[in-house]
């Protein structure tokens, strides 16, 4: 992987008085290498957002060329750091670069990152049987120099049927390179389709209710009507 060049100052603001840079077309940088003390920088946004929408993504290499004050030399001096982004944050809403850490890195020492796993080709138990391709694994995590991060590995899932899967054991990996994942790790699969089931609504008979019919009650017979029966 070949390194891009990016030129950046040392940065003196801090706290609050950050947004003001931020206005001015910078952000705020950090650079960090273990037992070292963490580099604050300001960076054009510019040239940083025209090297964040490479092909190459998170793991690019960059050669970060940096401007600071020299006091012995009466001048700017410049110094330079082979460095990889660790971390990138953004505004939620407009999605602006608000801040980059960097982790300075030796080309001569391996390094482990993810390496975004790339699907080739369409799956024969989706073309033709309808199946449901499942990506369960996006990234790989992997060990290796600098200088041999791929960018991207191919899943090759053309051959694949319903209810088979590619596993991480399965991927080909680049000499040189060390996987950091388990091996039987499904990678891709593809499922059966999903039927929904239709409950059959069963009509229930309607049974009306029985109607009881009341007697009318009797009338009580009068005194005078129980005399005319006597005669």
């Amino acid at each position: 992987m070949e390194e891009v060049g990016l030129l950046g100052k040392v940065r003196e603001t801090k706290g609050k008085q950050v947004n003001r840079l931020r206005k001015e077309g910078w952000v705020p940088a950090v650079v960090y290498k273990k037992g070292e003390e963490s580099l604050p920088l300001q960076l054009p946004r510019k040239d940083l957002e025209k090297i964040l929408h490479t092909s190459l993504g998170g793991n690019i290499l960059i050669s970060l060329k940096i401007e600071k004050e020299s006091p012995s030399q009466k001048g700017k001096s410049q110094e330079v750091k082979t460095v990889i982004i660790k971390e990138i944050q953004r505004d939620p809403l407009t999605e602006e670069l608000l801040h980059i850490d960097f982790q300075q890195i030796s080309l001569t020492e391996k390094i482990m990152v993810n390496v975004p796993l790339a699907i080739v080709g369409e799956a024969v138990g989706v073309k033709r049987d309808g199946g449901i391709l499942e990506h369960l694994l996006w990234e790989l995590p992997i060990e290796c120099l600098p200088t041999a991060i791929p960018e991207k590995i191919e899943v090759d899932v053309s051959q694949l049927e319903i209810g088979q899967s590619i596993y991480v054991k399965d991927l080909k990996i680049p000499e040189g390179i060390r996987v950091l994942a388990p091996p039987e790790q499904t990678v891709i699969m593809v499922e059966m389709p999903k039927v929904e089931k239709v409950e059959e609504k069963v009509e229930e008979e309607v049974v009306e209710p029985e109607v009881i019919k009341q007697k009318k009650p009797e009338v009580e017979e009068t005194g005078e009507k129980k005399e005319e029966e006597k005669k």
